[in-house]
């Protein structure tokens, strides 16, 4: 079923992706901070926003609907803070459908990181999820619509959130965790971060905060272009895409 929602070649899309970002983070190497602008300048992961719009045209939704570039256009507003900045908003016929959050993690301070990682995309959802409850996401609300629009439809907007890892011994070797006053949850026990995001992704999807929520391993030593893997069948990024889709698709329909 998910060949029939996702572009004929998607399996290259993701390849072309995962290579895009070692080929622009590669671009710094050298120096420190060379690293460090790449990282920050927002490039990496241009590769997976141009196969969300491959998704989304593939599914009949018109350019001019789905942003993922600009900042103006990809400010959403929150509950708890004024906006939030995600990395595709798709907005069709005044109603949001759907906004998705790409991140990477590459070494070697996968321990400083990881929870800086998790709290931010738990930080995000919440955020967005208690606007759409509180009506800030009413089609009336859209500054193009005035007070002529129909009742909002009563789908909540699809979020989905991927991580792109780097596959190396920091991230997948066994990591002691030290809890004085508790059992750690058993799911944890001789986990590595790779583990951990697994977990993490499984259980964003398993609350019901994120609609799907992916993992891509890769390693900076590639033996082929694009060389990617996933650890589960439901953080595959083609269960996410499929799931993008088949909310674009359903609220065509």
């Amino acid at each position: 079923m998910a060949s029939n929602l996702l572009p004929s070649d998607f399996d290259q899309q993701i390849a072309s992706a995962v290579e895009c970002f070692w080929q622009t983070k590669g671009a710094g190497t050298g120096a420190q901070e060379g690293k460090r602008t790449s990282v920050v300048s927002g490039k990496n992961l241009d590769g997976f926003l141009a196969v969300a719009r491959s998704v989304a045209a593939h599914c009949g939704i018109p350019e001019s609907s789905v942003h993922t570039l600009g900042k103006k256009f990809l400010t959403l507003p929150g509950f708890y803070r004024p906006i939030k900045n995600w990395d595709v908003v798709v907005v069709h016929n005044y109603r949001l459908l759907a906004a998705i959050e790409f991140k990477s993690h590459a070494g070697p301070s996968f321990g400083n990181n990881f929870n800086n990682r998790c709290e931010e995309a738990l930080g995000n959802v919440t955020d967005l999820r208690a606007a759409y409850e509180k009506g800030i996401y009413h089609p009336e609300r859209h500054k193009a619509a005035g007070l002529n629009s129909d009742l909002p439809d009563p789908r909540s907007p699809f979020l989905g959130y991927l991580m792109l890892l780097e596959e190396c011994e920091g991230s997948t070797k066994t990591v002691k965790a030290d809890s004085p006053h508790y059992f750690l949850d058993p799911q944890f026990e001789g986990s590595s971060y790779a583990d951990r995001y697994k977990i993490f992704c499984e259980r964003l999807m398993s609350r019901r905060l994120y609609e799907s929520a992916s993992l891509i391993l890769s390693p900076s030593s590639r033996s082929e272009p694009g060389e990617w893997r996933a650890l589960s069948d439901a953080t595959d990024p083609k269960a996410l895409f499929a799931s993008f889709a088949a909310q674009l698709l359903s609220a065509q329909a």
